[in-house]
């Protein structure tokens, strides 16, 4: 194996996998420095085990409400077959496969931890203690992503708390549970171990889901509390203390809590802290800054693909920007010309108002573009149209009594919608026709002409349009 490549990657998650695939595939080779699993924390302790642990209660709760079905759900959800599913989706640690891929994709793997040592230039410690130097003839991309935030709590480390890679790895279901935090994480999880049984206490500093339409923390309160959790808006604790019979919180409000568990999800930090960027003139920690074709400022060789450049935290993001990276790489090696317009081949565009994202809660949260609040600060004029989407056709036939809203984002000046929230059940997989009218800048009289099928549930594009007015 050599030891100089066109490319050097520090970190084989999705974002990795893909700017190696982008560089190689335009006639570069690659190389993918990794410390723990090829597949990275997607793959093993976020969205992968957490959707999958999700699926099956909310498949539950979907049979329980439609009549007809409801009546053929005798037992109750098997937890142990929930976490064995989970464990067979995240391959219960074996990262053989996607090492597979890799030499399938032509990109060589080193095992080891890989820090910068000067310009295009990676020291990875491998696993027996030598260090082998990596150099790189055209790029170096930092993919390293993102480790949990564990808040300077009195107590809180010592306590051993649950971060969101226990949450999902974890092999039982704790009797009770505590949640700190209100915010994607923390709801998925806190929504999973009620369904599993766990009394959950939620800590919310503020309102939940906090950066999506209100209306959407609100719903999902309103469910999460249905399933029997405790939320405690506007509190925090102070301190936690773990002793043979669980944790012990106290709050800023004077009361304390007990607990089997406690799951810190405040945030994430960047992982970054020891990548060596102090070795070619960076700060040795934080969010790296960069352009939209994802090179950080100041270095023409280095790039920050993904979770570390702080830009959107989600994987699907992530690996935009890897294809966007990847293939710049590639053009700027050959020396081709660099297509770094806004939404050209090599930018990362979409980063800045056109990010879909979906909250696997109960109800689901699916959102794109801007909230009504952010638009009103970038555009002058903005109007909102709300709608029941249990009022949709689709909706009514899809859940007895579905409960769900919308809220369409407009800026009237383009007559082209800005941003979308969707609450409900399975709204998730509505979400990618939103995500293209706003990419695409789809003007609202051409949106008329886009009929949804009836009777779906995208039957809320007709209700929302119409509500509009042509």
């Amino acid at each position: 194996m050599s030891d100089s490549y066109d490319v050097i990657v520090i970190g084989a998650g999705p974002v990795g996998e893909n700017v190696a695939d982008r560089a190689v595939q335009g006639g570069l080779t690659a190389v993918i420095v990794e410390n723990e699993l090829v597949g990275g924390e997607c793959s093993y302790w976020a969205c992968m085990p957490s959707k999958a642990l999700l699926g099956p209660p909310l498949a539950l709760a979907a049979a329980r409400a439609i009549d007809g079905a409801k009546q053929a759900v005798t037992g109750s959800l098997d937890v142990e077959a929930v976490l064995a599913r989970r464990t067979w989706f995240t391959g219960d640690g074996d990262d053989s496969g996607q090492v597979q891929w890799l030499e399938s994709a032509h990109i060589d793997l080193v095992r080891g931890h890989g820090r910068l040592a000067g310009e295009k230039t990676v020291e990875v410690t491998t696993p027996d203690g030598s260090v082998r130097t990596l150099t790189a003839r055209h790029a170096v991309a930092v993919c390293t992503g993102t480790t949990a935030t564990v808040p300077p709590i009195d107590g809180l480390a010592d306590a051993r708390p649950w971060t969101s890679r226990e949450a999902t790895s974890a092999k039982t279901v704790p009797a009770s549970l505590v949640v700190v935090g209100g915010g994607v994480v923390a709801t998925e999880m806190a929504t999973a171990y009620s369904f599993f049984g766990s009394k959950v206490t939620m800590l919310v500093r503020s309102g939940l889901l906090a950066g999506l339409e209100p209306f959407a923390g609100e719903m999902v309160a309103d469910s999460l509390r249905e399933l029997g959790a405790d939320l405690r808006l506007g509190v925090s604790p102070t301190a936690v203390h773990r002793d043979g019979s669980g944790v012990h919180v106290t709050l800023d409000d004077g009361s304390t809590i007990d607990a089997a568990e406690i799951l810190v999800a405040t945030g994430r930090t960047p992982a970054t802290s020891d990548v060596g960027l102090d070795t070619v003139g960076l700060p040795a920690k934080g969010y790296l800054t960069v352009d939209d074709t994802l090179r950080v400022d100041g270095l023409d060789w280095l790039y920050a693909v993904g979770d570390v450049n702080g830009r959107a935290l989600l994987t699907h993001q992530g690996k935009y920007e890897a294809r966007a990276a990847g293939d710049v790489i590639a053009a700027r090696a050959a020396g081709a010309a660099v297509d770094d317009a806004p939404w050209g081949k090599h930018v990362a565009t979409a980063d800045h108002a056109a990010v879909p994202a979906v909250v696997f809660s109960h109800p689901e949260v699916a959102s794109i573009g801007l909230t009504e609040a952010k638009a009103r600060e970038k555009y002058p004029h903005v109007r909102v149209v709300d709608y029941d989407l249990g009022q949709v056709s689709g909706s009514k036939l899809h859940a007895d009594g579905y409960r769900g809203q919308a809220r369409m984002v407009v800026d009237t000046d383009r007559e082209v919608v800005v941003g979308l929230t969707l609450v409900g059940a399975e709204v998730g997989e509505m979400i990618h026709a939103a995500t293209i009218a706003v990419v695409g800048e789809v003007p609202i009289s051409r949106l008329w002409h886009a009929v949804p099928s009836y009777p779906t549930m995208s039957e809320i594009w007709l209700r929302l349009l119409e509500s509009y007015g042509r």
